[in-house]
């Protein structure tokens, strides 16, 4: 039974500490809409980004807590808001130059990065490793490749998720108008509730 037991806990578990994400996806999605290769850069992104949250918390959870202090977890909130800054300022470039804009330019600018997307979902996740750390430690060596193999495999539901919310014609239409404003302030707003909820200088 304790196979099917890790897995629905996973399950669980995976979905309460990464529902937000379907949001942040999304407005990547509605980011890169017409760039093509869009989903295989937001799955790459989003497997590097989980993919190191799960592999330190494993690491911690085996005992190599000096890999990632617990006071540092807090400070991966930099990573949203400095992300939501630039987005911000790009937004207003783009606006004070509504000019230049040509399709070609657009899409450009549009363009999503695995790198963008995998440091966003670190980042969001941060604090997932708290959680983790605690599950794994008590579930021994079969709970933890149990774990990881249901996360994993989440992982791609996820996305799909995200996905499907980004291309409901009503949700698209929504996102597609106002990405440019939402992006910036999800990012930001994710980087600021991470910090404070953390403690991060003192919060």
């Amino acid at each position: 039974m304790e196979p099917l037991t890790w897995t629905l806990q996973a399950i669980g578990l995976f979905t309460v500490t990464n529902i937000d994400d379907v949001i942040v996806l999304s407005l990547f999605y509605a980011r890169g809409a017409g760039v093509p290769g869009t989903t295989a850069k937001i799955l790459g992104g989003q497997y590097l980004g989980f993919g190191a949250i799960l592999a330190a918390a494993v690491l911690v959870a085996l005992g190599a807590r000096s890999f990632l202090p617990e006071e540092v977890i807090p400070y991966f909130g930099l990573i949203p808001l400095v992300l939501g800054l630039l987005a911000a300022w790009r937004a207003w470039r783009s606006w004070r130059d509504e000019d230049d804009d040509d399709d070609e330019g657009k899409l450009s600018g549009r363009a999503l990065g695995v790198g963008t997307i995998a440091a966003v979902t670190f980042a969001n996740g941060g604090d997932n490793i708290g959680v983790y750390v605690p599950v794994f430690a008590t579930v021994g060596t079969g709970g933890i490749i149990a774990y990881s193999i249901v996360f994993l495999a989440l992982v791609a539901v996820l996305v799909a998720a995200a996905r499907f919310v980004a291309t409901r014609k009503p949700i698209a239409e929504v996102l597609e108008r106002w990405e440019q404003v939402l992006f910036p302030i999800v990012l930001i707003g994710l980087g600021i509730v991470i910090l404070i909820e953390g403690g991060a200088f003192g919060l």
